[in-house]
């Protein structure tokens, strides 16, 4: 064999095996760098935000920033934390046949609206309380008086004696979107005071039955927790604005099945409304008939024979009161106000309340077998 040849097919050998473990090195940096940049890329720095990205048919890329939504809640609860206060009610003892009853104290929430020192809360937190205190964030108490109520929407609004440390700011309940990042604020059962929970809004517009003969309408719902306690305190959105006030907590449905995350807000709108007219006239204003009244339902109607399955009884006219100057009687049934007939969905109060004080109003009314029109101007009153 000729010894160049042998040379020849050495040299080339060599330079294969190089070459293969040339290939073979730079291959593995390869991909060590990329093994070390996508698990760098895996661990969420406090520069660098966790994405979860979702590509739809239509190769739009949607991202969730958690890290933005953590900031934003933190951001909201220290820019209005401040602003919420924890209310606390005296009620007096009673007198009953074994002597005076101990006084007693009840608890909620509420925020400051106002450099002035005006609270935000809900009725039935300091409703036949004789004296109140606000509990501030830093854990200070102020003297507060009641400025003035409104039972229907379940709200009232206070004035510190000492100065406000904060005012929320208020947002616009109106542009609320279903599932909605919301932030409550309140002291759960009057201990754990400036308590943050943190929910979505389930839906707007809902309407609760109070029991009473209205509905407070026009609710937010929101999964966010609300326990006793929370009543009052603020309901914002991830700019830290109040959109709602918190009111109530639906534990067991009609049928008994108990029920969780069925929390439930007054809209910050209407809430401002009824607190600047508060504030304004040191009540809010409502239509007033003049009557005392029972509601009928179709039980009552077969029980008693009445001629209209829905409505309302009058029991008394007021001397003097738009209804006695309308000509209204002891004994006839209200069963239509305006256009709209009163029935299962339509109660007497939340009808009336779509009126003015001073608007000339026609009443649907069964005098006995027949019905008849009435024309009422209705009067003011105060909630």
């Amino acid at each position: 064999m000729n010894w160049k040849k042998v040379f020849y097919a050495v040299f080339v050998f060599v330079i294969a095996i190089g070459a293969a473990l040339t290939g073979a090195v730079a291959g593995g940096v390869a991909v060590y760098r990329a093994l070390d940049q996508q698990q760098a890329s895996s661990l969420p720095a406090e520069s660098q935000p966790v994405e979860v990205v979702t590509v739809s048919s239509q190769d739009q890329a949607l991202v969730v920033n958690t890290t933005e939504v953590e900031t934003a809640v933190t951001q909201a609860v220290e820019n209005t934390g401040p602003a919420v206060v924890t209310v606390v009610g005296t009620i007096p003892g009673q007198r009953t046949r074994f002597g005076m009853t101990a006084e007693s104290t009840v608890s909620g929430s509420g925020v400051f609206i106002s450099a002035d020192g005006y609270v935000l809360t809900n009725n039935h937190v300091i409703e036949d309380a004789q004296a109140i205190t606000i509990i501030l964030a830093d854990g200070s108490e102020q003297a507060a008086t009641l400025v003035g109520t409104d039972v229907y929407s379940d709200l009232a609004v206070l004035q510190a004696a000492g100065e406000a440390p904060a005012a929320a700011v208020m947002g616009n309940s109106d542009a609320l979107n279903q599932g909605e990042t919301v932030i409550a604020i309140g002291s759960p059962l009057g201990e754990f005071m400036n308590t943050v929970t943190v929910g979505v809004v389930s839906a707007t517009g809902r309407s609760i039955d109070t029991g009473l003969g209205y509905q407070i309408e026009g609710l937010i719902q929101t999964d966010a927790a609300i326990n006793s306690g929370n009543s009052g305190g603020p309901l914002l959105n991830l700019a830290g604005e109040v959109i709602g006030i918190n009111t109530l907590v639906v534990r067991d449905s009609s049928s008994g099945t108990v029920a969780e995350g069925l929390g439930f807000a007054i809209p910050i709108n209407t809430a401002r409304a009824v607190a600047e007219q508060i504030i304004e006239k040191g009540y809010f204003s409502r239509p007033y008939v003049g009557i005392n009244w029972q509601a009928i339902t179709p039980r009552i109607a077969a029980i008693y024979r009445l001629p209209a399955d829905y409505g309302v009884y009058i029991t008394a006219v007021a001397e003097g009161s738009p209804a006695e100057q309308a000509g209204l009687q002891p004994g006839d049934i209200i069963t239509g106000i305006g256009e709209t007939a009163l029935d299962a969905t339509h109660a007497y109060i939340n009808t009336l309340f779509e009126y003015s004080p001073g608007d000339v109003v026609t009443l649907t009314v069964m005098r006995g077998s027949e019905q008849i029109q009435v024309d009422v101007t209705l009067g003011e009153a105060e909630s």
